[in-house]
């Protein structure tokens, strides 16, 4: 299992991940398997969506504004229930399956992670795991 770290700088904002895991990958060797992208933040997460067009990241983020706005009457007093809402709703970890020595997405598709409550400096596990 690997892992690195990255530092956000909004309290939203969803960043691509890919060249980091694939950087992952190419160093494992592993030819074909599968790859775990796991976030261990109750405020972040990990989604896969387009990255060709980046307001596609800005919808996605606004329409989960409009859904779980930042202030709401929430019970939770640290100030960040949406992060944590939003953060479930997105999911923690993210599958993708290795064919030679390559992620499986789609033309478009990259990884993302989410940050709901930065900026803050976050880590990304990543654990590849090669076919039997």
């Amino acid at each position: 299992m690997e892992q690195f770290s990255l530092t956000t700088g909004s309290r939203c904002q969803m960043i691509d991940i890919t060249g980091q895991v694939r950087d992952i990958l190419y160093k494992s060797g592993c030819a074909a398997g599968i790859c775990y992208v796991f976030v261990s933040h109750t405020t972040a997460g990990i989604t896969i969506n387009e990255n060709a067009d980046p307001d596609v990241p800005k919808d996605i983020l606004a329409a989960l504004e409009k859904l779980v706005p930042e202030h709401g009457s929430y019970r939770h007093r640290e100030g960040n229930s949406d992060a944590h809402v939003k953060s479930s709703l997105m999911g923690s970890s993210q599958t993708v399956f290795i064919e030679d020595g390559k992620l499986v997405l789609g033309t478009w598709q990259s990884l993302f992670f989410c940050e709901f409550d930065g900026p803050r400096r976050r880590t990304v596990w990543v654990k590849i795991m090669p076919a039997s």
